[in-house]
């Protein structure tokens, strides 16, 4: 028997190895601008085009590499911050594993120029696919510049299933965040396509916050500060007034690294419990100093999940602390005894003894008895007008009347025939007959929440919540195909703040938002004017409304145009529908039956939630027996 096992090529290897490290184009910024930050950069300059795709370009003022270096820095498994196993538990530096660049340099053409200090020329390599083109000595300033051209050009099907720009680029500026909020002494910047999206001074951490996601946010942060023996925490809370169902910041760090951890997002919420509703998440941005040897960060690939050892411990002294935070922005209240009105506290007198209160009371008064006879004079029943108190229960039994058939008004009644059901779902169909509304029938509201109407088959249910989802999906989802949304404009122009990452994705759905209805100008800076809001929602507030739809677009990460369609129809259609509790006139209902039965689809929302069902009279015969 042949031998079938045999070793890969160092050109397939790098290829599988980068297919775990390098996934996108924000894969490459992340590790090129923590190399960069590790070599000591004071000012570090990120470039895109086509949000990575065509280019890549970080440039940094670090340490700069020898010319022996930089040949070395693209061979896998070559690290400058490892030397031995017991060095992987006393990591304080971000790359450490020797992948990044022999990752890159296989899936893309790359160009570096460094230079070190020391040195007065430098050395420039250009590399592709993992095969060294060129190296020579070149004039260039101090540090690193690396240039990554044509990202996954020699793997056709991994950059088939990079996403749109839009998607792509708000990625890179969710790295490029985490990044600058955990170095805030470094100066970075960002460039798209020659358009500045970034320019970040160095500075200290609350303006770093500040400067990435607007100066709003001043108002709503409380400091978290608590150091233990254990681990130290330190960071910022935003206040329980500020919590939001969708697009709260929440970011933990530790040691200088961004991770992701669900058990201590556990801990910040249950110290938030009772303080904001159910479901609703607050911001915060929380930062952890741990001995490297409690913590493992090499238990993935992209160094975003970290192990903890004392993780039950920890998370008692964050949510404590953030307990103790929350209780000090509670505090009572003392007396400012520096204002006009101040209050007035009787002295004491030690040689007086005490008065008794006093009870005044009016021993005139009888309130059976009319002002005109009564002692006091003043005193008299108020007048109730019983007869408009039981006025209503006369309005009431007529409405609960049925109507016979030769009721002029029982015309305003909707009767749906067969033709208007036929495309009902089998739900609604019992023996064969459709769940018809009988001729004349009057609706009814139970509990604020449901319609009740009889059909030929027993009793109909209808939500009327989801009934209206329904109806104004379908217009919606037909206004943006149609580009017929109608604009009313309003009085005084609301201002939507938003951070890059957000307004990247914004504009990719900015025809969308205007075919339904919404009139938004840009403003620079991540500020957008809200002129214009779609017709037929009055009373709800247009900054959080488009706020919830672009972080819906983002959740789903949709790329097709007509799925992000669906996405801002359906939250258009919840925040407009109907509440539970509304109380509705028949007339309301008949007309919210009508067009619900007059949807291709009624039995269901968009999300598929049950809108009806039917109870069949057969069992409503067997309650009575």
């Amino acid at each position: 028997m042949s031998d079938i096992i045999h070793l890969l090529p160092d050109s397939v290897a790098n290829q599988i190895a980068a297919g775990e490290v390098i996934q996108r184009p924000a894969s490459v910024i992340k590790e090129l601008v923590e190399n960069a930050i590790d070599a000591e950069a004071q000012n570090i300059h990120v470039l895109v085009t086509d949000a990575g795709k065509t280019c890549i370009q970080v440039i940094d003022d670090g340490k700069g590499m020898s010319e022996t270096d930089a040949r070395l820095s693209f061979e896998r498994h070559a690290t400058s911050k490892i030397r031995e196993a017991s060095d992987l538990f006393a990591l304080r530096t971000m790359g450490f594993r020797g992948e990044a660049l022999a990752s890159i340099a296989a899936v893309a053409q790359v160009e570096l120029k460094t230079r070190p200090e020391s040195e007065e020329l430098g050395t420039k390599i250009i590399i592709a696919g993992s095969k060294v083109e060129s190296q020579e000595a070149v004039s260039c300033p101090k540090g690193s510049n690396f240039s990554i051209k044509n990202l996954f050009f020699n793997i056709p099907a991994r950059r088939k299933f990079l996403k749109a720009n839009s998607t792509e680029l708000s990625n890179i500026l969710a790295e490029f965040e985490r990044i600058a909020l955990v170095h805030p002494e470094v100066a970075f910047s960002l460039y798209s396509n020659d358009s500045e999206l970034f320019n970040l001074p160095a500075c200290h951490l609350r303006q770093r916050i500040l400067s990435v996601f607007g100066k709003k946010l001043n108002q709503q942060l409380l400091s978290v500060e608590v150091n233990t023996t254990m681990v130290k925490v330190s960071g910022y809370v935003a206040k329980p007034e500020t919590a939001r169902k969708k697009g709260a910041h929440q970011y933990f760090f530790v040691n200088g690294r961004y991770m992701r951890h669900p058990y201590f997002h556990k801990a910040v919420m249950d110290a938030y419990e009772q303080l904001i509703p159910a479901g609703e998440q607050i911001s915060y941005f929380i930062y952890f100093e741990v001995d490297p040897a409690n913590i493992d960060v090499n238990i993935h690939p992209t160094k975003t999940e970290i192990k903890f050892e004392n993780e039950q411990a920890i998370w008692q002294i964050l949510s404590a602390s953030i307990k103790e935070s929350l209780g000090k922005f509670n505090a009572v209240p003392s007396i400012d005894f520096d204002t006009e009105d101040m209050p007035d506290i009787p002295a004491f007198e030690q040689n007086l003894p005490p008065a008794p209160p006093k009870v005044h009371f009016n021993s005139d008064f009888n309130p059976f008895k009319p002002s005109s006879s009564s002692g006091g004079g003043n005193y008299s029943r108020p007048k109730v007008d019983w007869e408009d108190l039981y006025g209503g229960l006369e309005k009431a039994s007529k409405m609960n009347q049925p109507f016979s058939d030769s009721d002029p008004e029982s015309e305003e009644f909707a009767v749906i025939e067969e033709e208007s059901i036929a495309t009902a779902a089998p739900e609604t169909l019992y023996a064969g007959e459709p769940a018809v509304i009988e001729k004349g029938t009057q609706h009814l509201q139970f509990k604020g929440r449901f319609i009740l109407t009889s059909v030929k088959s027993g009793l109909m249910l209808i939500d009327q919540h989801r009934a209206h989802i329904r109806v104004l999906f379908d217009r919606y989802r037909a206004q943006i195909q149609q580009k017929q949304g109608f604009s009313q404009g309003v009085l005084f122009p609301e201002i939507l703040q938003l951070p890059a990452s957000e307004a990247a994705v914004l504009q990719s759905i900015m025809d969308d938002l205007s075919a339904v209805g919404f009139d938004l100008s840009d403003l620079g800076g991540g500020s957008y004017a809200i002129n214009g809001v779609p017709s037929g929602i009055d009373g709800l507030n247009p900054v959080d409304l488009v706020r919830s739809m672009l972080h819906t677009a983002m959740e789903k990460g949709n790329d097709v145009k007509e799925e992000i369609q669906d996405i801002l129809a359906l939250t258009l259609a919840r925040a407009a529908a109907i509440v539970y509790g509304q109380v509705l006139s028949n007339e309301e209902m008949v007309s919210l039956v009508d067009n619900l039965f007059a949807c291709p689809s009624p039995n269901y929302t968009p999300d598929g939630r049950v809108v009806l069902t039917t109870i069949k009279e057969e069992e409503i015969d067997k309650l009575f027996r």
